[in-house]
């Protein structure tokens, strides 16, 4: 048996909130494992000032939750990883750059990746076509297989922020720590904000986040 790899068109799908003509900044928001776009993008609402554009991509690989009455979404599983990481980085260029070609080139691209969506954003960041500037990995954190020897040069030059819930059952202290140590490691600044709850968006700290 051999394996083949085939590029096909796809239709994605995308949603946004705030000026899609005049916005001073663009956040491309990216949700977590079993999410869609709409719901998530539903969170930014509190930090919707009319200024920013706020864009949430819907990952390609939609399926079933338990009990087949709401659909997720994911940005990658662990079968043909490099390719869907590959396809997901094209999708997120192109959309990008589709959303920035009528914007002067000086309106800043920001990234917040929320929980799987935060190692998606900090690839798309590192490894994609499109200018970022800040990256926001809220209750997710840094890929555990990016070259950071050859990579760290990238992350020195973002504004990076790590965002966690006190309550949050995947981003324990170890694990926070851990990530914290990895950014220490390769003098890569960060900020790292913590709130009063579990695995979840949370409006305040957008606030305090998004500015």
């Amino acid at each position: 048996m051999t394996e083949h790899h085939l590029t096909v068109h796809r239709t994605a799908r995308y949603h946004t909130l705030g000026p899609e003509e005049t916005p001073d900044a663009v956040w491309f928001v990216l949700h977590g494992y079993g999410q869609l776009a709409a719901p998530f993008l539903r969170g930014f609402a509190p930090v919707d000032d009319g200024r920013r554009l706020f864009v949430a991509p819907e990952a390609l690989s939609r399926f079933y939750l338990p009990g087949h009455e709401r659909v997720g979404a994911s940005w990658m599983t662990k079968a043909d990883r490099e390719t869907e990481i590959g396809d997901y980085l094209a999708y997120l260029d192109a959309l990008a750059e589709h959303l920035r070609a009528p914007l002067p080139d000086d309106v800043p691209v920001h990234v917040l990746g929320f929980s799987q969506g935060a190692t998606t954003a900090c690839r798309w960041a590192v490894l994609g076509a499109t200018p970022v500037e800040r990256v926001v990995l809220w209750a997710g954190g840094l890929p555990h297989d990016l070259d950071y020897d050859a990579h760290a040069e990238t992350l020195r030059a973002l504004d990076v922020t790590l965002v966690a819930g006190t309550e949050d059952e995947y981003v324990t202290p170890e694990r926070l720590a851990e990530q914290q140590a990895l950014l220490d490691d390769y003098a890569i600044p960060y900020r790292h904000v913590s709130f009063d709850g579990p695995h979840r968006l949370d409006a305040e700290t957008l606030r305090r986040v998004v500015g």
